[in-house]
Parts: structure tokens; sequence; C-alpha cells
């Protein structure tokens, strides 16, 4: 398997749960955003701040601020979902995804390449007036069931091989980054705006269609301590970072490598990532103060990045396809 086949795959998986991530964000933080709004609970400078959180959750405040300048409605919209200048909006994500699947034609199956061209070319159709005449709400409804009908077509159709186990590993590393994201985003607002925090805590679970499965375990305990407990360490929850870290893991010790050089990779990442799981597992969320919370999940999210750059300089031919 060539090196830059691995890293398109590998991309593609993030690419893919990068569009659905900011998806699920987007609409549940812009209901929050209008909720609060419209019943008169902030002033405009607070209303700002709030908007500028959901671009800082993506991690592309600078990138924003170059651009734009000013945050409102308006403009945050149009740069996450729209824009193609910004590389990680919406648009972008599913583009790169396309291009480095087009290049895999040969090899990666038919239906994948159909669902993802289709689900490209219905977006390119939708323009700035279009998503901002009305409530983003069905336009991004309609993402997420494009998305979920890429995974459930590779689901079903890829074999489970390198090219299988690359592609998931980008989907999981991503999905635990970008829950620790919103996570520092959330934590970061309830030092400065804690008696507003519950609704934003809420929006933590219902942007990762967790809500349900928390109050199973936790009934009325809409705090930030159980959330942050089961957003991080639940173990059977899809898009906990526990869960994520061990599908990540389960995938790259499924790779089938032959190079010693490689090998040697891929124990030395699978040492870092096995340390990771067991911290998590041995972790005693009831003993970690608020300080202690914010170390250990920028702790994680520098250790993700660790994990995407070892992948990098060790699997993939560097600048070939990554972004």
């Amino acid at each position: 398997m060539l090196n830059r086949t691995a890293e398109a795959l590998y991309w593609i998986g993030r690419y893919m749960e990068r569009a659905e991530n900011h998806a699920r964000l987007i609409d549940v933080y812009y209901h929050i955003q209008q909720d609060e709004f419209s019943s008169n609970k902030q002033d405009a400078k607070q209303f700002e701040d709030k908007w500028r959180r959901i671009v800082e959750a993506l991690g592309s405040n600078a990138s924003f601020e170059q651009m734009y300048g000013k945050y409102n409605e308006q403009t945050v919209l149009m740069y996450i979902t729209l824009d193609q200048d910004n590389s990680n909006s919406l648009v972008s994500c599913i583009s790169q995804a396309r291009n480095n699947l087009r290049a895999l034609r040969e090899q990666a199956p038919s239906e994948l390449w159909e669902v993802l061209n289709s689900f490209y070319l219905w977006l390119m159709e939708h323009k700035q007036d279009g998503l901002l005449s009305e409530s983003p709400h069905k336009l991004l409804s309609h993402i997420k069931q494009w998305c979920h009908m890429f995974y459930g077509c590779a689901h079903s159709v890829m074999t489970r091989q390198n090219e299988w186990y690359f592609m998931e590993c980008g989907r999981y590393l991503e999905r635990a980054e970008n829950t620790l994201r919103i996570l520092r985003t959330v934590q970061s607002m309830q030092s400065t705006h804690s008696s507003q925090s519950y609704s934003y805590l809420q929006g933590v679970l219902q942007s990762m269609s967790g809500y349900q499965a928390y109050r199973r375990i936790y009934a009325d305990r809409m705090s930030a301590e159980p959330i942050w407990e089961f957003v991080i360490f639940n173990p059977v929850f899809p898009r906990s970072v526990h869960y994520a870290f061990r599908q990540f893991i389960k995938h790259i010790r499924s790779l089938v490598l032959t190079e010693q050089q490689l090998k040697l990779a891929h124990e030395r990442i699978v040492k870092q990532i096995s340390k990771l799981i067991a911290e998590l597992d041995c972790i005693e969320s009831s003993e970690l103060d608020s300080e202690t919370k914010d170390e250990l999940t920028l702790r994680l999210l520098n250790s993700c990045s660790w994990i995407g750059g070892e992948l990098g300089k060790s699997f993939f031919l560097v600048g070939v396809v990554s972004a």
C-alpha cells in the first residue's frame, strides 16, 4: 500500500468526521444563541463573544479574524459552512475529502465515490443567500444525513484491510480532538459566564447526540462535573474521548505492516495511546478540580496533535495529500 494512498484515506476519515462535527456544533449552538438573544439574556457584546466561542471550538480564531474581523451571526455561519477560502469550512472539508477519494477511484469502492461526489455537488448548489435567508437548521441536518450515508456505505462495502483501518484511524483521532476542543471552549466560558453555563453544558451533549444517553445514566444531574465525566471517560458512548481512543488503537493495531521501520514507529504510537487509555481508566474524576480538568483536557488535546504528527512522519509522504 503506497504511503500517499494511506494518507489520502486517513484524511478522508478526518475530513468527513470534521464536517459532521461542524454541522452538529453549529446547529446546536446556533439555536442556543437565538434563544438567549431573543429572550434578552445578553447584550450585544456578550452575543458577539459567544459567536466567537463557536469559532474557538473549531480552533480557527486567527484565520477568522484575519478574514472577517467581527464576530456575528452572518460572518460566523458563512465562515464555517460555505466559505471556500476557509480550509476547515464544511464545503472545504467535503471538497478535500472528495479530491482525496478521486485520486483513489481505482482502489476505493465505486459506491463511496458516488455518495461523496453527490454530496459535494449538492452542497455546492447552496449559496450564501440560500443559507442566510432562513434558519440553517435544514441545511445542517441534510449535511449530517449525507455524512451518515457516507459512513454507512463505507461500513458496508469496504474490505477490512489497511485501507479501512487508516480511514477509521483518521476518523476517531479527529473525533477525540473535536470533543476536546469543545470541552476546552465550554471550560473557558464557565470561568467568565458561570451563571449562563447551563445551556452550553446541555449544548455539549446535544452537539454529540449524547443528551438521552447522558440522562439514562445521570438523570437530572445537569452540571459540569458529570457532563465532563461522561464526555471524557464513558467507555460505551461513541463520541467520548475514551471511546475514540479505544477505537483508534483497535484500528491502528489491525494494520498489517512489513517494513521494520514502520513496525517500530507503529509500536511507538500504540504505546503512547495505550498510556493515555490506561490513564483515563485510572483517573477518579471526582478527585479533580476545575484547574486539573483543564490541564488534563489540554494534555489530551496535545497528545492528539502528537499522534497525528507521528502518523504523518512515520506512514505518509509529508505534504503530498494532507492538509
